[in-house]
This record gives structure tokens, sequence and C-alpha cells, in this order.
């Protein structure tokens, strides 16, 4: 988790991303930041996000991305 955390914080500094659960729900990310998180994890982690994915609830939290990034790592 703490690599999606340094990634985040690349993307945009100034967040709490160890307890911020509302990053799309309070519009601190928005649709640029989304695909630029999209695409560094892709890179990083060496997987694919589909489409059906890519919802706010997947991309509300660190924890949330975390765990989208195990279950695609695992198929």
């Amino acid at each position: 988790m703490e690599k999606i955390i340094e990634l985040l914080e690349e993307i945009k500094d100034g967040v709490d991303y160890e307890t911020c659960t509302t990053l799309i729900d309070d519009a601190i990310f928005d649709s640029f930041d989304i695909i630029q998180t999209i695409n560094a994890l892709n890179d990083e982690f060496d997987i694919e996000i589909p489409a059906q994915e890519i919802i706010p609830t997947n991309f509300n939290s660190a924890a949330a991305l975390f765990a989208m990034v195990q279950r695609l790592q695992e198929d």
C-alpha cells in the first residue's frame, strides 16, 4: 500500500492518503487525476484496469485502490 500512496502523492500532493476515503466523493481527484492514477497503477503493478473497475468505489481511497490492484493481480 505504501507504493500506492507514493504514486498518489506524485499525482496530487497535500492529501492524507492514509485516512482519506472520499477522493472522488469530495472531488479531491478530478478526471485527469483518475486517468493519471490508472496509468501509474497499470505501469507500476503490471496490470490493466478494465473499464468496469473504473468506478468511484475503487478510487475513493488508497485502501480501495490497493484492494483493486490485489484483485487484478490475482486474475
